[in-house]
């Protein structure tokens, strides 16, 4: 099986193979981007039986689904920059490849300490996989169909996080708890021959120096490290060990920051956020990414608590976010490529705008219709907005950085929802006037669930703000 070589006429002559058909080449993105969202979300149903298999403490078994977490957030930056460098199919060869060994080894594990050592391997395959495919977009797929193939990301990527505790659940009923990383590696497999076989072949980029900057590497992986520590350790509680991690982290962005500014061959162009749409880009996705994580945190309590549903019920209606942004997806892209990316950036937040005041304001007596329609023009316009947003940042994007803005893009994603999961649990732990949200009465959860998401629709208003006040500086600059 032979790589795909885009067809070109050289000095001799020769007549180069006829490249296939654009759509098997962004079927092995898409794949890439499904893979490393399953793995993000199957394996937290299986916690309490791991737990009981390795005769372990939750706080144990919780690192397995941490180190894929931290494994990501902290490498994908990076992951993205050496694609620049060593060339960015070669390396999301290599993180496919790696996802799928560590899928192997995450199912033959024999203790707790080698399954979670393989997850961060898998992170690391992920983090690859993540931060290229955005990249690879326009090297595979035509500038005028660019929203179409980002749609075709974003939907993948919430078919995954959806498809991961149902799949997971059934995996772990049937064949068990080893099954649900093993099922990664037929697809693997998979995904690894169409990228090698469609994706274009690496052209040779001129960079500065094409050095790779160790030390601003592991000055941001330690931060990054720090501060997804101080988010996500004491199970919701802010505690001393979360406020050191937490001034750890700020410490090492001024440090990285004055190490980057120095850099010969920097990981991050400091230079690259004086483009007001690319830092517009950036922040919009932590804010809204934030956002979004408010309906995994509240909606649980809301729907079990105050609406007093029961857990199959509440697991099927949450399904409906994830299930409108996979719908949605593909027409997002269509729409963003035929009106402008720019324009429909703003549109999304709009109706993430809306979705989030109609809940703020929304009646228990409505229940779950009420719960639900809001719901669904909150995700229609985050599809949109992703869409959109990711269109903007990457088209404008030169060929030589795309790996690292793609990375930072991603970045921003997941640092939101690590924020959005902290930050926003305790604005309802808050709004509920309670320590402890499982036993707060029905009304205190109603009410915590109306001001979160009062402050969710705050956000995305600042975020709004945001789009305009970038696009104003853009033309202003042009």
């Amino acid at each position: 099986m032979r790589p795909f070589i885009a067809e070109q006429s050289d000095a001799a002559g020769v007549r180069a193979e006829r490249a296939p058909p654009v759509q098997w080449a962004l079927a092995g993105l898409a794949l890439s981007m499904l893979l490393s969202s399953l793995g993000t979300s199957i394996a937290n149903v299986a916690l309490p039986n791991l737990a009981q298999a390795f005769t372990a403490s939750f706080q144990e078994v919780q690192w397995i689904v941490l180190a894929y977490l931290l494994a990501i957030t902290t490498l994908i930056v990076s992951a993205g920059r050496l694609g620049d460098i060593i060339g960015r199919r070669r390396l999301l060869l290599t993180g496919i490849a790696l996802f799928t060994m560590a899928s192997v080894l995450c199912g033959v594990a024999p203790t707790l300490w080698l399954l979670i050592a393989a997850r961060a391997a898998q992170g690391l395959g992920a983090a690859i996989m993540m931060a290229l495919t955005m990249a690879l977009i326009a090297d595979a797929v035509p500038k005028a169909k660019t929203g179409r193939a980002m749609g075709v990301l974003g939907t993948m990527s919430a078919i995954g996080t959806a498809l991961g505790p149902s799949l997971g659940g059934v995996t772990i009923a049937g064949p068990g708890w080893r099954a649900i990383f093993l099922v990664n590696v037929p697809l693997g497999i998979l995904t690894f021959l169409i990228a090698y076989r469609t994706l274009p072949v690496d052209r040779r980029l001129k960079t500065d120096k094409s050095g790779f900057d160790a030390m601003g590497t592991l000055l941001l992986t330690l931060t990054l490290a720090a501060y997804t520590l101080a988010m996500t350790m004491g199970r919701g509680r802010f505690g001393p060990l979360n406020g050191v991690l937490l001034l750890t982290a700020v410490f090492g962005v001024g440090l990285f920051v004055r190490v980057e500014a120095q850099a010969i061959s920097p990981l991050i162009r400091l230079t690259m956020f004086r483009d007001p749409i690319l830092t517009a880009g950036f922040a919009m996705s932590a804010l809204v990414s934030t956002v979004m994580m408010v309906t995994l945190v509240v909606g649980p309590f809301y729907l079990s608590v105050a609406l007093g549903l029961d857990a199959v019920v509440v697991g099927l209606v949450l399904s409906v976010g994830p299930l409108v942004v996979a719908l949605t997806g593909v027409p997002a892209g269509r729409i963003a490529d035929r009106f402008g990316a720019q324009r429909m950036t703003g549109a999304g937040l709009v109706a993430m705008a809306a979705g989030s005041l109609a809940l703020s304001t929304m009646p228990v007596t409505l229940g779950i219709p009420g719960y639900v329609a809001p719901i669904v023009v909150i995700t229609a316009g985050y599809a949109l907005f992703q869409t959109a947003n990711n269109t903007t940042v990457m088209t404008d994007t030169g060929a030589d950085q795309r790996g690292v803005v793609s990375g930072l893009l991603n970045l921003s994603r997941n640092l939101g929802l690590i924020t959005g999961a902290s930050a926003m649990g305790a604005v309802f732990a808050l709004a509920s006037a309670t320590t402890d949200v499982t036993a707060a009465p029905p009304e205190a959860i109603a009410t915590g669930m109306r001001i979160t998401f009062a402050t969710a629709a705050f956000l995305i208003v600042v975020a709004f703000v945001i789009a305009m006040l970038s696009r104003a500086a853009a033309k202003s600059d042009a």
